[in-house]
């Protein structure tokens, strides 16, 4: 089961065979209400001007706003389940790494709301977006 006590080994471990380990996500820090993982710029996740891809970005904030919805659920009665995600881009993003942080900012009974920010290795804004959850009972319908 995925809780605040999840190691970062076993909750990366989690990622095998995914879009995640594709990408090459790598989650870096987690606490209640908080998640950091950081994600290569390499052609994985690059466009072809040689930048990363901002489906790339939105890729490594749902899967970190995500996480961050399980790490604070009951998994035996609830699912989590993204609703809906923005994001600007505000700079290219180049060099090796991106670091991305998630923070919560609505921790509701059917929603989370978070706000993640995607960091270039300089510690530059690279990408600002907006990831909303739903939190939703677990009936094998959803």
């Amino acid at each position: 089961m995925i809780d605040l006590n999840s190691t970062i080994e076993s909750l990366n471990a989690l990622n095998k065979g995914t879009l995640m380990e594709n990408l090459g996500i790598e989650y870096l820090e987690t606490k209640d209400g908080f998640v950091a993982a950081r994600m290569p710029i390499d052609q994985r996740t690059l466009q072809p001007a040689g930048i990363l891809h901002g489906g790339s970005s939105l890729a490594l904030a749902e899967t970190i706003g995500g996480l961050g919805s399980m790490l604070l659920v009951n998994h035996e009665e609830f699912v989590v389940r993204g609703s809906h995600i923005s994001a600007n881009h505000v700079r290219p993003g180049v060099g090796k790494w991106v670091i991305a942080k998630a923070n919560l900012i609505h921790r509701g009974k059917n929603t989370h709301l978070w706000d993640i920010e995607i960091f270039d290795e300089q510690n530059q804004l690279i990408s600002s977006c907006r990831l909303t959850n739903f939190i939703l009972p677990k009936n094998g319908n959803s």
